[in-house]
């Protein structure tokens, strides 16, 4: 009976230890290292769907199901990116217990998608490494607009600048209408005789390598031509479209080597397709056929855009997001192989000498009322009532003092589309 209840106890203490030797073993364990939430604000990063309003200065905070090594917490761990140019944002990163706040150290472009991604180098404060890398992209608030924006007209029932301090100095019978939709709020609407809004200072904004000029416009048939933007019409820079809607023109003042100015011609845009390569004009590279550009133009929104790249000498026209002409001042040479002026273009400048025309730049005409350039032509004199005077609506005129590239173009034609 003895032997029976010796074996019996020590079959209870051999039961006892391997209990007590699991448990033990079962606390040493460290706990895995797991993405619990992932938030910016109160908005969701983590959900089945990639949210498209994030704050263009969010406070990201990641949450864990332990505490975080905050000596893994880094640069080369935690990255955000920016998704068309793959620009790697600055961030600011901290860890208290479970918790990484991650805040960007610039604001980010609005309308623009990014990711997010936690490397599975992260670990717990046992050591623990992330199990799984995450990988969360999310879009910002907004319309899309490319860095380098000196000066923006949105035209929110008045026509100041939202960027810098290129207010206007005087409207004239222009009224503030419901734009190309809910989102992009009001556009100037021009009556088509006498509507015009002038900036003063206007040779600052292309005194400049690089430019571009970016706007939405829906013109409306007036059986005339419209002149709807213009700094001195071409001793700066100036924005014709067509009575027929079937061309559109925009000369610029550029400077040259040796310290002269000039525009080299217009550059024009009419669909016909022809290249240098097709019987156009030797410069031209790309020039998108369209026969029924009229469509794109007449009583409808067009987002036009005008880029000139200092570094590649191409100076480029967008409709809707699409490159449509391009010439390259390098292949401007004579028959004889000799390079004309434009190939040394260096910027844009003005050119500008007044009375003949003055400082202003003007939407709803091609210079501002005190200029007396083609005062006495029909089409040209602001107080002629048959002058090209602009009829129809004009938004978000934005100038960048660089080259807008195409995927920023169709960034921004996609993300302000009606």
């Amino acid at each position: 009976m003895k032997k029976h209840n010796f074996f019996y106890f020590a079959m209870l203490v051999a039961i006892g230890l391997t209990l007590n030797l699991t448990s033990c073993k079962e606390d040493e364990d460290p706990t895995p290292l797991t993405l619990a939430t992932l938030t910016a604000g109160d908005i969701d990063l983590n959900g089945a769907t990639a949210p498209n309003n994030v704050p263009s200065e969010p406070t990201i905070t990641a949450t864990f199901s332990t505490d975080v090594d905050a000596t893994t917490a880094i640069a080369a761990n935690i990255t955000l990116v920016r998704d068309y140019d793959d620009t790697n944002i600055g961030l600011t990163i901290t860890v208290s217990g479970k918790t990484i706040t991650i805040v960007p150290t610039e604001a980010l472009l609005t309308g623009t998608l990014h990711e997010l991604t936690l490397t599975a180098a992260l670990k717990s404060t046992e050591g623990e490494m992330l199990t799984t890398a995450v990988s969360r992209t999310f879009t910002t608030d907004g319309f899309f607009a490319p860095t380098g924006m000196v000066a923006h007209w949105n035209f929110e029932d008045n026509a100041d600048d939202q960027i810098g301090d290129y207010d206007a100095s005087a409207e004239i019978d222009v009224t503030y209408t419901d734009g190309r939709k809910t989102t992009a709020g009001k556009a100037a609407s021009f009556n088509g005789t006498t509507s015009i809004i002038e900036i003063p200072n206007g040779d600052q904004l292309m005194n400049t390598s690089d430019f571009t000029l970016s706007f939405w416009v829906k013109a409306e048939e007036s059986g005339k031509g419209h002149f709807i933007i213009g700094l001195a019409a071409f001793y700066g820079f100036q924005f014709e479209l067509g009575s027929d809607f079937k061309w559109f023109k925009m000369p610029v003042q550029f400077e040259y080597e040796d310290g002269t100015t000039g525009t080299g011609g217009d550059l024009s845009y009419n669909g016909d397709g022809l290249t240098n390569e097709t019987g156009g004009w030797r410069g031209t590279v790309i020039n998108e056929e369209n026969t029924a550009l009229d469509a794109s133009l007449k009583n409808t929104w067009a987002h036009i855009a005008y880029v000139y790249d200092s570094e590649t000498k191409e100076r480029m026209m967008f409709l809707n997001g699409k490159l449509v002409i391009k010439q390259d001042y390098d292949l401007w040479i004579d028959d004889e192989g000799v390079p004309y002026k434009e190939s040394t273009t260096i910027g844009l400048k003005y050119g500008g000498t007044a009375p003949e025309v003055v400082n202003e730049l003007a939407f709803g005409f091609i210079q501002s009322r005190a200029g007396t350039l083609w005062d006495t032509e029909s089409w040209g004199g602001y107080d002629l009532p048959g002058a090209n005077h602009f009829q129809g609506q004009l938004d978000d005129v934005r100038i960048f003092n660089k080259a807008v590239s195409e995927a920023e173009m169709l960034l921004m034609y996609n993300s302000e589309k009606p």
